[in-house]
């Protein structure tokens, strides 16, 4: 049972957004804002719950950073709608007393933060961490080595679009060694992952993005393909290699891989497509991008799923790490925090013996607990 939830309903074009607090401790939650069509309450509701895992399973009592609650938001528009901006601002409107006081939320799927932040200023609010930041003791700090950590640029891409990606790929590799990758999303999560798997000498051998599939046996270059992603993640084709192919966007379930990486949508691994899966791990770059049904099959076939909640947490944990100081905002302090708390957490649910889902589930719960008490 979630503690708050919203539906709002747009007074102009009659979209429908939503707002789900799925808990709170020392009475803030986390988590991002998202666009997109046909998105619902229950999606939301899912993803909120997913947000309250991620912040109590990196919790460490050695950090300053001690985690929130987890909530989430939705706006049933595609992010491409001329639209979509009007809607948002008045979204964020409408619920600006719960952003001010209790939800702490930032960019997710269809959305990107320097939107979000134009919006904010146009509302008079600093920022759309505000709850966060009176947490911290020394607030105009922590503002600003989260301004100086979000001007990073790493080799092109601002650090803030590799942060979890990085971490994707670390929980991977944690799990390796593998020899082919297929991911499927190019966007920040897909392309960070994409790039740190091959620079660990993973062949990423297919990437999907919303315009098809790119696929070569011998490895994609994935630099090359990176330098031409609009901000979209979609692929300019004039780029591919003459031994580079291309085809539909959908066979990317059915590529012989060693680990697949789905890190788009939602909801893209079902009974069905779970049946064409070759891979023999799966990591979660998404949210919830397998559906309980799926995963059981998958499972039930010896193929090791790494959940969501799991594997791309570090999006969430690198802001707190660096508004908390627990990390400068560096590169290389946010990469080495992020590989030594992702490997630790794979270690330490792999150990169970069990599934990683209810290996990391029990986890979340005995921190959280610790929290609340």
């Amino acid at each position: 049972m979630s503690l708050l939830e919203i539906t709002w309903t747009d007074p102009v074009t009659a979209r429908r957004g939503y707002v789900v607090i799925d808990s709170l401790v020392r009475g803030i939650a986390s988590g991002g804002l998202r666009l997109r069509e046909g998105c619902t309450l229950e999606e939301v509701r899912g993803l909120a719950r997913g947000m309250s895992l991620k912040e109590a399973l990196v919790h460490d009592p050695g950090d300053r950073y001690v985690p929130m609650g987890g909530a989430k938001g939705g706006i049933d528009i595609d992010p491409g709608d001329p639209e979509a901006r009007g809607v948002l601002k008045r979204f964020v409107t409408a619920v600006l007393p719960v952003i001010r006081e209790q939800w702490s939320t930032g960019e997710d799927f269809g959305l990107r933060q320097e939107t979000l932040d134009e919006i904010a200023a146009e509302l008079g609010l600093a920022s759309t961490v505000e709850a966060a930041f009176a947490l911290v003791e020394d607030e105009d700090t922590a503002r600003g080595r989260l301004r100086a950590a979000m001007a990073e640029v790493v080799e092109g891409v601002p650090l803030a679009d590799l942060v979890g990606g990085y971490g994707v790929a670390q929980a991977a590799l944690a799990l390796g060694p593998h020899e082919t990758a297929v991911v499927q999303g190019f966007g920040s999560i897909g392309g960070a992952a994409a790039r740190y798997l091959a620079r660990a000498g993973v062949r990423v051998v297919a990437i999907a993005d919303r315009e098809g599939l790119m696929r070569c046996p011998d490895g994609l270059d994935v630099e090359r393909m990176l330098a031409a992603r609009d901000g979209g993640g979609v692929v300019d084709r004039a780029c591919l290699r003459p031994q580079d192919s291309t085809g539909p966007r959908e066979a990317w379930l059915e590529v012989e891989c060693d680990l697949l990486v789905p890190a788009a949508m939602s909801y893209v691994i079902g009974p069905d497509e779970a049946a064409r899966v070759k891979a023999k791990v799966v990591v979660e770059g998404a949210n919830l991008p397998t559906l309980p049904e799926a995963e059981a099959a998958l499972t039930a076939r010896g193929v090791l799923v790494v959940p969501d909640f799991l594997a791309n947490v570090m999006t969430n944990a690198w802001w707190w790490w660096v508004v908390f100081g627990d990390i400068g905002p560096t590169p290389e302090a946010a990469f080495s925090k992020i590989a030594t708390t992702m490997r630790r957490l794979v270690a330490t649910v792999s150990a169970e013996g069990v599934p990683l889902r209810k290996a990391a589930l029990a986890l979340a719960e005995r921190n959280a607990a610790a929290l609340i008490r």
